[in-house]
């Protein structure tokens, strides 16, 4: 696997990390990352459960759909330390995975339509396609970390509030969902790098464009010693003796 070809890998990690992306904004958007169930003993009443999320909460009684309290304020006097890190956390991932995004979309454009030798010319405007998806993949490392630690960091909150007060606190899908994005984060940027790695073998360098030059202009690089080369170095060193007739 090379990289001046488009392969499955760079098609799967872009993917990948749409499908990772579109899962953090359905967590970012979702009322629920947060339930608080209330009870009562009063046979006349129904037990009401309050949805916590981001930027909007939600009570409801239990068989109802509709919102008996609906606060679309909530993210201005969210009083929960764990929420209102995820209000700054999630869309700050969600950011750096379309940097990331975007860069891997342009290594492969870069790779199917530009020609495999360019005009010298050019040299210094060249896109390096290798470069594109390493940068991918550590942006995309990076918002893994930024998404995964607050999120994770909810389940041990929400115990914190249990022994606090009652155990009426339990975290909701929200969770479970930008885990499993955070996962998807972490799967796109391992199959970038492995698809990196793959191209070491390349004699191109750490970030400049793979055809920085003209092939010609590589030949003046210096060779490793030959098999050849050292014989003839031997045959130079021994004297050749010949019989006299």
């Amino acid at each position: 696997m090379g990289c001046r070809d488009v392969h499955a890998a760079t098609v799967l990690a872009f993917l990948s990390g749409t499908a990772s992306v579109a899962g953090l904004l359905a967590a970012v958007l979702l009322p629920n990352w947060r339930q608080m169930r209330l009870y009562t003993f009063n046979k006349n009443e129904r037990n009401v459960t309050i949805y916590t999320g981001l930027w909007i909460k939600c009570a409801r009684f239990d068989g109802s759909r509709d919102c008996v309290i609906y606060d679309p304020q909530w993210y201005t006097a969210v009083d929960q330390l764990d929420l209102r890190v995820l209000q700054f956390a999630l869309p700050l991932s969600m950011f750096t995975a379309v940097s990331a995004l975007f860069l891997c979309l342009i290594g492969m454009c870069n790779t199917a339509f530009v020609s495999s030798v360019p005009n010298i010319k050019m040299a210094k405007c060249l896109v390096n396609s290798a470069g594109c998806h390493l940068v991918a993949g550590l942006l995309f490392l990076l918002a893994c970390a930024i998404c995964l630690t607050p999120s994770v960091w909810v389940i041990f909150y929400n115990n914190y509030l249990n022994r606090k007060y009652e155990p009426v606190f339990s975290f909701d899908i929200s969770v479970f969902i930008a885990i499993a994005s955070a996962g998807g984060l972490f799967f796109t940027s391992v199959l970038l790098f492995l698809w990196y790695c793959a191209c070491k073998s390349l004699p191109s360098p750490f970030w400049q464009p793979l055809y920085s030059h003209a092939p010609s202009m590589h030949s003046y690089a210096s060779q490793p010693y030959s098999a050849r080369s050292r014989l003839s170095a031997i045959e130079i060193d021994i004297p050749v003796v010949t019989h006299a007739s």
